[in-house]
């Protein structure tokens, strides 16, 4: 078995800090995907995919707990937090990049992918990085050139960092500010409660609760509050149907759903600034998209960091992006054979 890369609170600390990244790197492909659907067509998949998201946020919130608990900083707005895309997202194969593109069945799959829980063959938790090169979401900030087997595995090896540094560190590890904690009284997902992190019991029951509800090691169709995992509810858009509580894996018994792949707007997948024409009312749109993303990611980083009421008007924010995405969205790509414009979330640096 693979040796434990955390032996100390700057490591467990910039474990955490890849951890933030990591929740936040899945909410841009999704609200590609979401908003490329064409009003009042695909309510199924637009509801699945836009609950989706909310709970990524909830992990991304439970993460900052826990990074603020052990004393560290959440910024959500420093270089490079945002990956540029395509992206890879270890799952076990080197040529499995996340990508922004429209509602398809690429889209989904990838979905799939993102959200499958693995454990990793023989108890290697770590592999080498693929020598293709280009952005790795799950790689080890403690182990040169290793990336995890998936994305449970990186969480096993945070919570198994965090028992050991508390215990060298004799209760001293939880010494962050209790003010900077997020409660439920800041923000509600529908799909699980924020937990206060104060030691080790709740620290691990937050990075367990994300695991468990779909990025993590196999833990079944359901987590323990009888929620459908993320895995799972993505499945059912392959599926054509609803899962059951009892159903198999493959085999949803519920009501059945369907998928309009031609009722989404053809954006072009992962679009860069590059790719519009210099002074157009498109390369305008698309900055403007950025810097009101970079915006987004400023509000979480003050709810982080002792203002925790600005997460509801966060939360808000990212629905609020609908706009910014329509004015892109909806126009075709000069020089693109047909696709349309998208974001490119090339964030411009930005003051908290």
């Amino acid at each position: 078995m693979t040796a434990s890369t955390i032996d100390n609170r700057d490591e467990l600390i910039a474990y955490l800090q890849a951890a933030m990244a990591l929740e936040h790197a899945t909410i841009p492909p999704y609200l590609t995907a979401y908003y490329s659907i064409k009003s009042t067509t695909n309510s199924d998949a637009a509801h699945i995919i836009r609950v989706v998201a909310v709970e990524e946020m909830l992990h991304l919130t439970l993460v900052a707990n826990v990074l603020n608990a052990v004393g560290g900083q959440p910024d959500l707005t420093r270089p490079g937090f945002v990956p540029p895309y395509p992206a890879y997202l270890p799952d076990g194969e080197e040529d499995f990049t996340v990508d922004l593109r429209p509602l398809s069945p690429e889209a989904v799959e990838t979905f799939c992918m993102i959200e499958r829980p693995r454990r990793a063959p023989d108890a290697e938790r770590l592999l080498a990085l693929p020598e293709s090169g280009g952005p790795q979401l799950v790689s080890s900030p403690t182990a040169e050139k290793m990336r995890f087997y998936s994305i449970g595995e990186f969480y096993a090896e945070i919570i198994e960092g965090l028992e050991k540094v508390a215990a060298a560190e004799q209760g001293k590890l939880f010494c962050g500010d209790p003010a900077r904690q997020v409660s439920s009284e800041y923000f509600y997902s529908g799909g699980g409660d924020v937990i206060v992190v104060t030691d080790l019991e709740s620290a691990c029951r937050a990075l367990n609760f994300i695991a468990d509800q779909g990025e993590g090691l196999d833990a079944g169709i359901h987590d323990t509050a009888g929620e459908l995992a993320h895995y799972y509810r993505f499945r059912q858009l392959q599926l054509g149907r609803y899962y059951e509580v009892g159903d198999k894996p493959d085999a949803p018994s519920g009501a059945p759903l369907s998928v309009d792949w031609d009722e989404v707007f053809p954006v072009k997948v992962n679009a860069r600034l590059a790719d519009y024409p210099q002074g157009s009312e498109l390369a305008a749109a698309a900055k403007g998209f950025n810097a009101e993303y970079g915006g987004f990611l400023a509000l979480l980083t003050q709810a982080f960091n002792g203002r925790p009421q600005v997460l509801e008007e966060a939360v808000r924010a990212m629905f609020r992006l609908r706009d910014g995405f329509n004015r892109l969205i909806c126009n075709p790509l000069p020089g693109s054979g047909g696709r349309h414009a998208g974001p490119t979330f090339e964030i411009p640096a930005v003051t908290p």
